[in-house]
């Protein structure tokens, strides 16, 4: 399940797409919590801004967009499936959902872009 846990270019079966959707929030959950505590006591942001990671409309969900957008880019790169529509389109509703609803809901289907082969 967490094999190959770093290289994007991997295409995963569902359970590694599990393990890379564990491995990745897990990660991003720490990743937004140190930026947003920092970022509050440099006074780059206003600290009560910040909000937690679940709670959605804040800081948080601006860095976890973010981060859904780099990852679903490394691996639409790292794949070459940069040309395929489809799989742009799911990139892109990935971060609309990221943004909008949820980063949970984001990063499933950033783990469902880990699933799809180049044709």
């Amino acid at each position: 399940m967490f094999g190959k846990i770093t290289e994007l270019g991997h295409v995963r079966s569902v359970t590694e797409a599990i393990g890379f959707f564990l491995f990745y929030t897990v990660l991003l959950v720490g990743l937004s919590t140190f930026l947003g505590h920092y970022l509050g006591v440099l006074g780059i942001i206003d600290g009560t801004t910040v909000g937690s990671f679940f709670e959605g409309g804040h800081v948080n969900t601006l860095i976890g967009a973010g981060w859904v957008l780099m990852v679903s880019g490394l691996i639409l790169t790292k794949r070459g499936l940069t040309g395929d529509l489809m799989s742009v389109l799911i990139a892109l509703a990935g971060v609309y959902l990221a943004y909008t609803v949820s980063v949970m809901g984001g990063m499933i289907l950033v783990s469902y872009l880990t699933t799809l082969d180049r044709k």
